[in-house]
């Protein structure tokens, strides 16, 4: 599928050589002419698209995306999971909730729903590797924790562990799931926050300690600096 370029001027009457040209022969998508400047835009059309190209395409627009870096533990299990998700944000003030989704079912959604539990521990720049690292494939056989080499404490209310080095945790009791088309979303009600004493500033947690990454599109993850480019680990290469 070729997407379509479409002009967008201040012009409505007349020819133009610009709009009547070939629009595929375009290769200049801004250009300005007599004083008015002169907008190509590509449409896309999800309906005409593969769903993963407009995947590529949501989250490289919808940008910066905050990480909910999720621990939880299996059912009749001492085995951690942890893995980043970035599709993360507030979804209620009083009572507080936040939510993730979950692309597909993966471990940390199978958990959630069997245990009612789960923490977001917050992804600062100084762990950014490890962060990516927990992004891999592992089997549910292997806990990212250990794998990884990351060092957990105990949370005060839930089960699940927490990360050590993490500025913040916020735990969680699942409070519903919505289920859209190969994806959840995961409301959990915060019960207890954890917060590192040295990133507060006058009783309130400042950015500039807390350092925190987000993702962009492809590779690409912001730090309050600029732009990092780190590929996630397939389990395959993790094990070579």
């Amino acid at each position: 599928m070729v997407p379509r370029r479409v002009a967008h001027t201040g012009v409505t009457d007349g020819a133009d050589p610009v709009l009547d040209a070939d629009p595929f022969d375009l290769v200049i998508l801004s250009t300005a002419r007599d004083g008015i400047l002169i907008d190509m835009r590509i449409d896309f059309d999800p309906q005409a698209m593969d769903a993963a190209a407009f995947y590529k395409l949501l989250t490289a627009v919808v940008v910066p995306r905050p990480i909910a870096w999720v621990s939880t533990v299996a059912p009749g299990s001492l085995l951690p999971n942890l893995a980043p998700h970035s599709f993360f944000t507030v979804a209620c003030t009083a009572p507080p909730i936040v939510q993730f989704t979950s692309v597909g079912r993966k471990d940390t959604l199978n958990n959630v729903e069997a245990t009612g539990e789960f923490v977001v521990n917050f992804a600062s720049e100084p762990l950014f590797e490890q962060v990516n690292a927990t992004g891999t494939n592992f089997p549910a056989s292997m806990g990212e924790f250990d794998a990884v080499g990351i060092e957990q404490e105990p949370s005060l209310l839930v089960k699940p562990p927490r990360v050590a080095a993490s500025p913040v945790a916020l735990e969680c009791r699942l409070h519903s799931t919505l289920h859209l088309g190969d994806s959840t979303v995961v409301f959990g009600e915060v019960v207890h926050a954890a917060v590192n004493e040295d990133v507060l500033v006058d009783g309130h947690p400042e950015v500039r300690a807390l350092r925190p990454l987000s993702r962009f599109g492809g590779n690409e993850w912001g730090t309050i600096d600029g732009i990092r480019d780190l590929a996630r680990i397939p389990f395959a290469e993790w094990e070579a």
